[in-house]
C-alpha cells in the first residue's frame, strides 16, 4: 500500500477556521499525486464537497504504482492496470472530472526537468486556480513514519512548476510554441504539513472520501472492508474532539 499516510500522521485533528472553498470566478482545481490512491487520502473528501459547489478538479497521478503490492504472484503490468481503473473509479466517486497518468516508475520518482516539464504541460492545459499535493518538506514525521521519497519527489516538482516554470515563457517554449500559454497559480493546498492553517469540514463527505478509498481495492480497501481496522484508524485520525471529520491542509496564498 502506498498511502499516504502523513496525512494521517502530521498534526493532531482538530479545527481551527474551517474554511470554505476560495471565492473565484476560476473554479478548476488540480491535484497532483504521487501514486494511484495519494489523491483520495489526500483531498478526496474537498474534491467532492468543492464540485457540488460548482469546483471542476482534475488529479494527475505521477507513477504507475507498480510496486504497490506484496503479492508474489502479482504481474506489475497487471498491477498498473488494475491501479489505473481503481484511480479513474475512485476519481470519479470524489466528483473528479478527469484523470491524467504520467507513468513514471512507482518509486524511483526524480526531479528531473522532463518530470517537470510534464506537470508544467499539465498546469498549463488546465489552468487550475488551485494545486492540491504533498508536502515536499516533510521527512520524519511526528517521529514515527517516514514520508515516502515519491511523495516528497512530487510534492517538489509541483512547487517548481507552479513557479516559476509553468509562468515563465522561456520556460519549456516548446509548450508555447504548441499552443500552450503559460500560467499563475493562485493557490496551494498541501496536504500531510505539519505547518497545516485550513481546515476543510468533510463530515458530510467522509462516507464518499472512504468510498472513493474503496476503489483501490488491489490495496486492500473494498466494500467487504469498510470495517477494517485500518478504515477506523483513519476515520479516528481525521476526526476532531467534537466529532466533525476534516481534511487539513497548509494553504499557500500567491500572486495577490
Amino acid at each position: 500500500m502506498t498511502s499516504s499516510l502523513e496525512t494521517l500522521q502530521s498534526e493532531e485533528p482538530h479545527v481551527t477556521d474551517v474554511a470554505t472553498a476560495p471565492e473565484t470566478d476560476n473554479r478548476t482545481a488540480l491535484v497532483i499525486a504521487a501514486h494511484p490512491d495519494d489523491a483520495d487520502f489526500g483531498a478526496a473528501g474537498t474534491s467532492y464537497l468543492w464540485s457540488k459547489q460548482g469546483w471542476t478538479f482534475y488529479y494527475l497521478v505521477c507513477t504507475d504504482g507498480s510496486k504497490g503490492t506484496s503479492d508474489p504472484g502479482m504481474d506489475p503490468r497487471e498491477l498498473i492496470r488494475l491501479r489505473r481503473d481503481e484511480q479513474r473509479e475512485a476519481a470519479r466517486r470524489a466528483g473528479a472530472s478527469d484523470v491524467f497518468f504520467l507513468d513514471n516508475v512507482d518509486g524511483e520518482l526524480a526531479a528531473t526537468r522532463e518530470f517537470l516539464g510534464d506537470v508544467v504541460r499539465h498546469i498549463r492545459m488546465l489552468k487550475p486556480y488551485a494545486v492540491f499535493t504533498h508536502d515536499p518538506e516533510a521527512f520524519i514525521v511526528r517521529n514515527s513514519f517516514i514520508n515516502h521519497s515519491d511523495h516528497r519527489t512530487t510534492g517538489h516538482v509541483a512547487l517548481d512548476a507552479i513557479y516559476p516554470s509553468a509562468r515563465d515563457r522561456l520556460n519549456f517554449p516548446d509548450q508555447i510554441a504548441g499552443g500552450l500559454e503559460t500560467h499563475n497559480v493562485k493557490e496551494i493546498f498541501i496536504w500531510g504539513s505539519e505547518k497545516a492553517n485550513f481546515d476543510v469540514d468533510i463530515t458530510d463527505a467522509v462516507e464518499q472520501k472512504i468510498h472513493a478509498l474503496n476503489a483501490h481495492v488491489s490495496q486492500g480497501f473494498g466494500a467487504e472492508n469498510t470495517d477494517s481496522d485500518f478504515l477506523k484508524f483513519v476515520r479516528e485520525r481525521w476526526r476532531g474532539e467534537d466529532g466533525r471529520y476534516t481534511e487539513r491542509f497548509r494553504r499557500v496564498v500567491l500572486f495577490r
